[in-house]
């Protein structure tokens, strides 16, 4: 399969946010060969303003590859971060699903490692500190690191202290010099964001205590392979982690991977724990277990994706077929959430304004602005009571429980809900 190089569309100064890898990020080997295309699209978070929507966007390749030598997949081209972060505006704290998973998460990881109080986490693409809060109530000190400067800012501001800067190791040495040293890292739904892996888990190592842990979470590629979860792929996610390279990656830095386990989030994430070669925390089956389920499935083998594409594009012709339908039928279609996957699957699918008239969208940072490429209006909630459609699609698919829950009354009033993935359904 032919892959494009690392040529943008888009403005004439696209090109100098973009550079290319030509090393595997878990092993440093050379040989990475290219499993499947979505072509070319917008920055998944690159939502417009009204004022920029004459102004042609960056398109940048997002090309799947392989490395054969530890069976890392990932993305070769590198949109500079600074371009994707600096000016972020997903927050979690808008997600009520998403704070009771954080609150889960502070529990059990702080029961599972007996963090005392007193102790200092320090979580690593912190966001506005919702999961900081709830290791804050059970008696840790804590700290965000957040590159994102308005988001950092209300974070402290709310009573979570957050660093506005991108983590490296001479961070870690200064945060250890001012604070000591950590008990407990955490870096959830951004270990995927980081082209320098092993530069990132030895900055975690110079950062830990002694027996301190890191624990992360990360979108799990078993999970988007089985469920064809294919739209958290984007240029924020270079690496699609499963445990087998992961554990390859730890040993590199002088850390285990010692524990690993899977959790329902984003439809599928993994959860791991890492330490320190030599701490006293005795490694749980799980993670070699995982790892032989990988192998035994093809994960480490380029054919098992190259399928996953050719249901990819199964998907789009249902949902297409669907959409073109209600439209001939003049239908009326919104869709519901603007996550960073929307633009994925829009942009892959080709759903644009002629398919969608809005979308309604709980983020009051994300109201106003529309979407990345295709510009469909991206509207507060009230949007849907005061003009409904007939057909609401669901683009924050993984919430669709929820969020039919929430809007019930649309459809006693005769509404139908899509929801694109992991099957084509229509309720």
């Amino acid at each position: 399969m032919e892959l494009p190089g690392d040529d943008t569309q888009g403005s004439p100064d696209a090109g100098k946010a973009l550079r290319r890898r030509t090393t595997c990020r878990i092993c440093d080997g050379p040989d990475l060969i290219p499993l499947f295309s979505l072509g070319r699209t917008p920055l998944a978070n690159g939502l417009v303003r009204l004022e920029d929507l004459a102004r042609q966007e960056p398109q940048f390749p997002l090309d799947l590859h392989m490395c054969t030598g530890c069976a890392h997949v990932q993305l070769l081209d590198v949109v500079d971060p600074a371009v994707l972060f600096r000016n972020y505006v997903y927050v979690s704290g808008t997600s009520a699903t998403f704070v009771q998973h954080f609150r889960a998460y502070a529990e059990d990881v702080a029961e599972r490692l007996s963090l005392p109080a007193g102790a200092l986490v320090v979580d690593v693409g912190s966001n506005d500190g919702t999961l900081l809060q709830f290791f804050q109530a059970t008696g840790c000190r804590v700290l965000g690191v957040d590159p994102a400067v308005d988001i950092a800012r209300t974070a402290t501001a709310g009573g979570i202290e957050t660093i506005a800067e991108f983590f490296t190791a001479a961070l870690a040495d200064q945060i250890v010099r001012e604070r000591g040293p950590a008990d407990l890292v955490v870096a959830n739904n951004v270990f995927a964001h980081v082209d320098d892996l092993l530069g990132f888990v030895q900055a975690v190592d110079r950062l830990l205590a002694p027996g301190g842990s890191f624990v992360f979470e990360v979108s799990y590629l078993v999970d988007v392979h089985e469920k064809t979860l294919f739209d958290t792929i984007y240029h924020e996610h270079l690496s699609y982690h499963t445990v087998g390279p992961l554990r390859r990656l730890f040993e590199r830095a002088g850390m285990e991977l010692f524990d690993a386990v899977r959790v329902p989030s984003h439809g599928g994430s993994l959860r791991g724990f890492a330490r320190r070669v030599g701490a006293t925390r005795q490694a749980t089956a799980a993670v070699q277990g995982l790892a032989q389920y990988e192998e035994e499935m093809g994960f480490y083998k380029p054919d098992t994706f190259r399928e996953l594409y050719a249901r990819i594009q199964s998907r789009k012709q249902e949902l297409r077929s669907i959409l073109e339908g209600l439209r001939a039928a003049n239908k009326r279609v919104a869709g519901y959430g603007a996550p960073a996957k929307a633009t994925t699957l829009m942009h892959a699918f080709g759903i644009d304004s002629n398919a969608v008239e809005y979308i309604v969208e709980d983020n009051p940072l994300k109201q106003g602005l529309f979407t990345p490429g295709f510009h469909i209006p991206i509207v507060a909630p009230e949007k849907l009571r005061e003009d409904p459609p007939d057909y609401l699609l669901l683009l924050a698919w993984n919430f669709a429980d929820p969020i039919r829950a929430r809007y019930r009354e649309f459809a006693e009033r005769g509404g139908r809900f899509i929801v694109p993935l992991p099957n084509v359904e229509v309720h």
